[in-house]
């Protein structure tokens, strides 16, 4: 049958295309469903592929359609209405395409749009594994370009709904738009609902022939010879529809071939993006990935797997009779036991290891962890409710789920440890990634799910039995019609051929499994522990450090400069902006997480003694962190891989001091730059003038000598310099005592005199007489600091 492409612009496609610009969002689509409603299937024909661009927006993203990611009910709640309402399932746009798929008509989908692997094989002319491509591919007309699929219309429609989310991707999206209240969000959330329920069957399709059925895809000759790789699997509708004339297709065919289709389309449009050979090669980290996920999209994966999830778990018991269940298991719960395995386990487990292995280390990651940790709890999404007793208990993790934990192990115990990796790279301070370690913890300590989880693992490390006549079956992946384990005698060991076989289909035969009770993990999971130890070290520290600033903050405050600044430090942190309350989350989150690793791995309490008490010593006696690790060398402080580490996740850090010559540090904003400089000259004058005598008076061992050093030298320089990586030549320098006045150009200094002759004036003291009491005073306190100077001051060596 002819394709759009050949069909001539009708009056009626020139109309709609004038309404598009004169005419409001409303307007035309209730124009649009009379369209559809009055006009034949040979008029609306030649207007489905422009409608459906139109609405999704064109494959290059230049056409931006309806912008339904952006469309939300808060903000334009009309067209939001009327879009859904539009796009429903039993909308008008629905009732076109089954109105054109009772003709059969077929659309053209170019080959260069699709995911990467899938274009790549079909370039190659290899089939691909999915059936939704077989007996599609067409060879280009005459003078055409590219190789394209022929689509039937519920799949050509399919095909751009689940395409826009990858397409659209670079779309200016506001911070304030939400992904999940989106119109295409609700979409995907109602078409999953309506074709693949998890109550009743699926809703038949409305038909214009009373009394008659829309046709199912009938099979077509392939036009263009394939090679096929993989394990080829047949539709399961062919099983069902077998020698049945598509017209008089039963209704169960027809409700299994759209599920079907539908979650096809949705995996390899949304998952299938790297392909097993793809993904091996992508360990390297030369390799540029060739396709970035955004994280609405994976808020959009995660929607599918917790639906796929509540529709596999909405399967019927089994009868007791083999026989029964044969003759009565209808095709959507057959589609149900097979759902996840077949269609979604490989490409969402190397969809995942690519997100765990490139996705930035930042907060937006917890888009991909909530994603991996709704598959892992598949009993989350079971009908049956717990008991209302058992509330304020963890709920423990049925032994029925023990199957799907085996079949998935590389999902709980590789994933696993790529976190670990992950979470020993970031800043564990931040209440966001403390919220992450938590959450992961508290999945995994659930009970019963650990002991499951090494279950599976001692399965998979059984040794294989020598049975020739089941070599050649042994890590194949199971067919359609159920797991190929099935015609063997139920013996112990078949969980462990069907472990081994989920491993060895996912990874390849040469794979060297790491266990997640191991000694290698175990050791991983210890540094997290020992990096949470210190991360709850650190927010303590930041805690009292900003409670102390807060107390030592005096009336002069609010002339912008503290204590800190008075010596020329700053000892502030990046982390001190997160506040005393996201401070308090993480260390609730970070203590929690502890408790539940603990709990998972049986950590030994006297290990987590000891690595505690060693974090606790890593603190000075003023509670604040020690230099980050470092050696010495000739030329100074030289920082370790640890300590690097330490500075970049702001564990531990340098104090940020002037190591210069204090006359000469820049001008700070508490100062009078007028007043430095005179008082600078001053001071150089009197040292240069008096150097030889001021020498000889500190040189004297007696009160005066002592009285004299306190004044004028600077020994705390060298407890600064101990504290900074730089060279050790600085140490070695010789300040000499000398006289410094710069302290009179800090407007704190100028105020509070004024403030103290401001007082006097009270009292009737002149200015002669107030300054005479201010350097009496002084006088006083110097010589009792005198005494007691030489038994604090550090040790200059």
């Amino acid at each position: 049958m002819a394709g759009p492409h050949l069909q001539q612009p009708s009056f009626l496609l020139a109309t709609l295309k004038a309404d598009c610009v004169n005419k409001p969002f409303a307007q035309r689509c209730h124009d649009l469903e009379t369209v559809i409603e009055e006009f034949p299937a040979k008029e609306l024909h030649s207007i489905f592929p422009w409608l459906v661009e139109s609405i999704f927006g064109s494959l290059d993203g230049i056409i931006v359609g309806w912008n339904l990611r952006c469309l939300q009910g808060r903000t334009n709640p009309t067209e939001y209405s009327v879009a859904l309402d539009f796009l429903d399932p039993s909308g008008p746009m629905m009732k076109l395409v089954y109105k054109l798929q009772a003709e059969e008509y077929r659309y053209d989908f170019p080959v260069s749009y699709l995911p990467g692997p899938v274009k790549a094989s079909i370039q190659e002319q290899v089939l691909p594994e999915c059936s939704l491509y077989h007996n599609k591919v067409q060879f280009p007309s005459s003078g055409g370009l590219g190789l394209n699929l022929a689509l039937n219309p519920f799949e050509y429609y399919m095909f751009y709904f689940a395409i826009s989310l990858i397409t659209q991707k670079n779309l200016p999206i506001a911070h304030h738009i939400s992904p999940s209240n989106s119109a295409y969000f609700i979409l995907v959330d109602t078409y999953l609902k309506c074709f693949l329920p998890t109550e009743g069957s699926v809703l038949p399709p409305p038909s214009s022939n009373p009394g008659g059925a829309i046709p199912s895809p009938t099979p077509r000759s392939p036009a263009v010879p394939f090679t096929s790789y993989g394990m080829h699997h047949t539709s399961l509708l062919k099983r069902h529809i077998a020698h049945q004339p598509s017209v008089n297709a039963d209704p169960a065919s027809q409700e299994i071939w759209r599920s079907e289709t539908l979650l096809q389309i949705f995996v390899e449009m949304w998952l299938h993006h790297y392909s097993l050979e793809m993904y091996q090669k992508m360990q390297s980290p030369h390799v540029k990935e060739s396709f970035k996920p955004t994280e609405e999209h994976v808020l959009v994966v995660r929607l599918l797997v917790k639906h796929l999830h509540a529709f596999s778990n909405s399967l019927k018991p089994e009868p007791l009779s083999p026989s029964a269940h044969s003759h009565t298991a209808s095709p959507l719960e057959e589609f149900k036991r097979v759902v996840i395995p077949r269609f979604v386990q490989q490409k969402l487990y190397i969809f995942l290891q690519h997100c765990f292995g490139h996705w930035p280390l930042d907060a937006s990651f917890r888009a991909v962890l909530e994603m991996w940790l709704s598959y892992l709890q598949p009993w989350r999404y079971a009908p049956e409710k717990p008991p209302q007793t058992a509330e304020l208990l963890p709920r423990s993790v049925s032994e029925k789920w023990a199957a799907f934990i085996q079949e998935n192990l590389l999902m709980y115990t590789k994933l696993f440890v790529g976190f670990l990796n992950r979470a020993l790279r970031t800043d564990l301070v931040s209440p966001k990634n403390a919220l992450m370690v938590f959450r992961v913890a508290k999945v995994f300590a659930q009970p019963n799910l650990a002991e499951m989880i090494l279950k599976g693992e001692q399965l998979f490390l059984e040794p294989e039995l020598v049975m020739p006549h089941r070599q050649h079956r042994l890590f194949m992946t199971p067919t359609l019609s159920g797991s190929f384990f099935s015609s063997w005698p139920p013996t112990i060991t078949d969980a462990s051929f069907k472990v081994k076989s989920h491993v060895y289909s996912l990874e390849g035969q040469d794979f060297q499994y790491k266990q997640m009770f191991g000694t290698e993990v175990r050791n991983l999971v210890l540094k997290l522990a020992q990096l949470i130890c210190q991360a709850q070290q650190t927010a303590k520290s930041i805690s009292d450090h900003s409670a102390e600033t807060s107390a030592s903050h005096s009336f002069f405050s609010w002339f912008k400069f503290t204590p800190s600044e008075m010596n020329g430090s700053y000892t502030g942190n990046d982390l001190d902006e997160i506040g005393q309350d996201s401070i308090k989350k993480t260390d609730e989150y970070l203590e929690k997480a502890l408790e539940y690793l603990c709990q998972i791995f049986k950590l030994n309490e006297a290990q987590l003694t000891q690595m505690m008490m060693k974090c606790g010593t890593a603190q000075d006696e003023n509670g604040k962190k020690q230099l980050p690790d470092c050696i010495e060398s000739e030329d100074g402080l030289i920082l370790t891989p640890l300590g690097r580490y330490q500075m970049i996740n702001g564990l531990r850090r340098f104090e940020v001091q002037y190591q210069g010559d204090t006359e000469l540090q820049p001008i700070r904003s508490y100062e009078n730059a007028t007043l430095v400089r005179l008082l600078f000259r001053l001071s150089s004058a009197l040292n240069e003038r008096f150097a030889d005598q001021m020498d000889v008076l500190c040189s004297r061992e007696d009160f005066v000598g002592r009285f004299c050093r306190y004044h004028l030298t600077n020994p705390h320089i060298i407890q600064k310099i101990r504290y900074s990586p730089v060279l050790k030549d600085r140490t070695n320098q010789n300040w000499g005592p000398r006289i410094s006045l710069r302290f009179l150009a800090s407007y704190r200094t100028l105020i509070s005199l004024l403030m103290l002759y401001f007082i006097a004036s009270w009292f009737y003291i002149g200015p002669v007489g107030c300054t005479f009491i201010i350097l009496l005073g002084y006088f006083l306190y110097a010589v009792i600091m005198t005494f007691f100077y030489e038994g604090w001051k550090p040790h200059e060596h």
